[in-house]
């Protein structure tokens, strides 16, 4: 019997706009996660351990953020002759053209090139959220139940639910409502952002939608949950598989701190270390990590290129950070390149790459996470001043003043 042929469509184009300076500079699925991996690293190492090998990335915000990454598929054995990883950027010159409105739009312009692929089933993964995953396990369910689309599932707090789209289901795994970011969600049930769907129904929903909005192009489908859900949960075929397992979405710059701090966990409910299911990534070449006599580490993960003479107390420090003599970084995410002068306070911050905490200062601090990075009208290379004081509450004008 022949294999099936599955497509996996990473989804990247998005802008991030809610993490602030974080996404200022770098796509979102860019942005460094546990010291030495990036967020688009999950999704990836996924559909590789998944035995996945045809993987598109739909690109559009600071894409070359991001291609600096991929190089091309090697870290994930991606770089083939025949399929591996693919590049879908926004285009210009043929009815598939412009800037895509939603990651249900940049589908519908990409269509025909998922005609001409023809595969089997079709795997759509948001490209920024912290999850392992076997996608076989979801397909399978998918083909018993001959669904037109699986949406994987996870269960949150109700009072978080509103972030999602938020589903409901019966006894056998069916989905009987869908309410995307809703204001009072009615159950804590969420999706993924992870989809198994039937690629003609898919496609062929998507052009009837935008044939009764009247017009040629996509721009009315906007994202998955707008209006392309909620017509094949309508339609009846539509079912969950449950993800029991550790899932974050780290779409705020609270979130994304916490899936840092959950890496310092006693027992993690996510492991980095599981050599049966390797999460990969692209790296440069670097001397060990450097821990002086002076330092005092507690409860952290210290990369490599870092130079450590000061304290580090339950902090995630990526690759060429530098902790002077005399400085405490507590309960905090340095970004690489950066340095902590002698005599500085950082604490339950995250801090950006190239940037320097200048000797005596202190950023964050309280029950709030500060956030210190390159808004466009601070270049790279921010110094915060000597003796500076950064509460989690500064504005992006407090941020102008400490950087002078």
């Amino acid at each position: 019997m022949a294999r099936e042929k599955v497509l996996a469509l990473i989804m990247a184009g998005g802008a991030g706009g809610r993490m602030g300076p974080l996404a200022q500079v770098r796509a979102k699925p860019a942005l460094a996660y546990g010291g030495v991996y990036r967020l688009v690293d999950f999704p990836l190492s996924n559909c590789v351990n998944s035995g996945i090998s045809d993987v598109w990335v739909i690109e559009q915000y600071q894409p070359n953020s991001l291609n600096d990454h991929l190089a091309n598929g090697r870290p994930w054995d991606l770089d083939r002759l025949y399929g591996g990883l693919k590049i879908l950027a926004p285009q210009q010159g043929g009815s598939e053209d412009g800037w895509h409105q939603g990651n249900a739009d940049a589908i519908y312009r990409n269509r025909q090139r998922i005609r001409d692929f023809a595969p089997d089933m079709l795997l759509v993964l948001s490209a920024d959220h912290i999850y392992k995953l076997d996608y076989r396990d979801a397909m399978d369910r998918h083909k018993e139940r001959d669904a037109d689309v699986t949406l994987v599932t996870t269960e949150v707090p109700v009072e978080e639910a509103g972030r999602f789209g938020v589903v409901e289901v019966d006894s056998e795994g069916k989905v009987t409502g869908f309410e995307y970011k809703p204001d009072s969600p009615r159950t804590g049930i969420v999706t993924t952002e992870v989809f198994v769907y039937n690629p003609s129904t898919l496609l062929q929903t998507l052009d009837e939608l935008v044939a009764e909005s009247g017009g040629e192009e996509g721009d009315s489908l906007e994202d998955f949950g707008d209006v392309l859900l909620p017509r094949l949960v309508s339609d009846g075929r539509v079912y969950e598989y449950r993800l029991d397992g550790y899932w974050k979405d780290v779409g705020l710059p609270e979130s994304y701190w916490r899936a840092h701090m959950d890496l310092l966990e006693p027992d993690p409910a996510l492991s980095l270390e599981d050599p049966a299911w390797p999460i990969l990534t692209y790296g440069t070449h670097r001397p060990p990590a450097r821990i002086h006599e002076t330092a005092r580490i507690e409860n952290s993960l210290v990369s490599p290129g870092c130079v450590v003479r000061g304290r580090v107390v339950r902090s995630i420090l990526s690759p060429d950070v530098t902790v002077e003599q005399g400085a405490s970084v507590i309960d905090s995410v340095l970004l690489g390149t950066t340095t902590i002068e002698s005599g500085a306070t950082v604490e339950r911050a995250i801090i950006d790459k190239d940037v320097s905490v200048g000797r005596g200062a202190r950023v964050g601090g309280g029950s709030d996470v500060s956030v210190v990075g390159r808004w466009s009208e601070i270049p790279e290379g921010t110094t915060i001043a000597e003796g500076a004081q950064l509460s989690p509450h500064a504005t992006n004008d407090d941020m102008k003043e400490a950087s002078g």
